[in-house]
């Protein structure tokens, strides 16, 4: 193999069945690409923060947590439909009108709170799928991992951000509606963002798909669930991980109010990590010591928690936090490097996020079922740890080309 050109430039081909990009998009793509983001989790990011101050339910906390990623999951097979039909571009204008609709819908009561959740979780299931795909079309090769990483930067960004306004603004208006609508104005922000994007040509939407292109269904592939393995369980890790990481600090000792703490900084180390992987993964052809690394870091964390977590909690919440971060952000570098056009691309993220959140939804329930059977929070930790083990073993096939 020769040492030049780089081999990221190598993996990622050109894709020359797609209509060429309108040129003079540069800044106002970027602009768009990062309001897309900074939105796409801060509607999920409203509930936990909220639930103390409005009163809400064991059972509608739990509800309203379940919710985004079996939406997301049952959701992502339409994104492949949206883009034959309006492409990238216009696909996420659509889905961010859509955000602003389930924003609106959230205020509603009870009710709209409900049915608005799964609205946005359906939008945000388009926008996770598309983006990878936006990505690999849209800008150089060079800068597939940077933008990978501000993707993921801005997802925790906007989510910790709207999570801290929140419960004052609700404390000030006395009602959880107002707090809950602010949701609304980066929804608003992320459709008028991709607004120029429109002037992009419509995708052909005739013989459109991995057939048309000559690579077999992904599902047939063990590329696919190589990809599906390491998505859906750095994910389902991610969830639980956010749903009981506090009543886990405090099981070890740690007091509520340092629980919360730990609570940001497992946000912080998760835009850090999401951040930096991507953008040292995409220099490379070859992502397997990325991957295990990715592995390595979340099994300190939790093995951290699990043998001392009263010796230094934060700081293996912050190593946690990273690893976790690291997880939900390569596997977009991933799918545009392993596939070998935009087509491909769509197909291997759409797969990878349809199995991949159906799974993480069950992380949660079943972590809470081990708790309640145990008394403590051993064994779930222990079975994180494990799951991540196999997580290393099966997600290298996706790490690298075939040979």
């Amino acid at each position: 193999m020769p040492m030049s050109p780089p081999p990221a430039t190598a993996a990622v081909p050109r894709d020359r069945t797609a209509p060429p990009p309108v040129p003079g998009t540069g800044a106002l793509l970027v602009v768009g690409f990062v309001l897309m983001s900074l939105n796409t989790r801060v509607s999920f990011g409203q509930i936990g923060p909220l639930a103390p101050v409005a009163g809400f339910s064991p059972v509608t906390v739990s509800v309203l947590g379940l919710l985004p990623p079996l939406c997301m999951g049952a959701f992502a097979p339409l994104a492949a439909g949206i883009r034959r039909r309006l492409g990238e571009e216009r696909g996420l204008w659509w889905a961010g009108l859509v955000l602003v609709a389930g924003a609106v819908l959230r205020m509603l009561g009870m009710p709209g709170l409900f049915a608005g959740t799964v609205v946005v979780s359906a939008a945000t299931a388009v926008v996770n799928v598309l983006i990878p795909v936006l990505v690999r079309k849209r800008f150089p090769r060079e800068r597939v991992g940077t933008m990978m990483g501000v993707y993921a930067l801005s997802m925790g960004a906007g989510s910790a951000l709207v999570a801290a306004v929140v419960v004052p603004i609700a404390q000030a208006t006395g009602s959880w509606q107002p707090a809950i609508g602010l949701a609304v104005i980066p929804a608003v922000l992320a459709a008028a963002g991709m607004t120029p994007q429109l002037r992009q040509p419509p995708r052909p939407a005739a013989g459109a798909g991995p057939e048309r292109t000559g690579h077999p269904h992904v599902a047939r592939t063990a590329l696919a669930w190589s990809l599906t393995a390491f998505f859906g369980i750095q994910t389902l890790a991610f969830y639980t991980t956010l749903a009981w990481l506090p009543s886990i600090l405090v099981q070890a000792g740690v007091g509520r109010s340092a629980a919360g703490t730990g609570q940001a900084l497992l946000i912080c180390g998760v835009a850090v990590g999401g951040f930096a992987a991507p953008v040292l993964a995409a220099k490379r052809a070859d992502q397997r010591p990325h991957i295990l690394v990715t592995v390595l870091v979340c099994v300190i964390g939790f093995a951290g928690l699990l043998l001392a977590p009263a010796g230094a909690p934060m700081v293996w919440v912050v190593i946690l936090g990273m690893g976790l971060g690291a997880g939900q952000a390569l596997p977009g570098v991933l799918y545009a490097h392993r596939g070998r056009d935009h087509d491909h691309v769509a197909a291997l993220s759409t797969m990878a996020q349809t199995c991949g959140f159906l799974l993480a939804a069950t992380g949660p329930v079943l972590a809470a079922a081990l708790h309640t059977a145990t008394g403590t929070w051993t064994a779930p930790l222990t079975a994180l740890t494990a799951v991540l083990l196999v997580c290393a073993a099966a997600s290298l096939p996706a790490g690298h080309d075939p040979e």
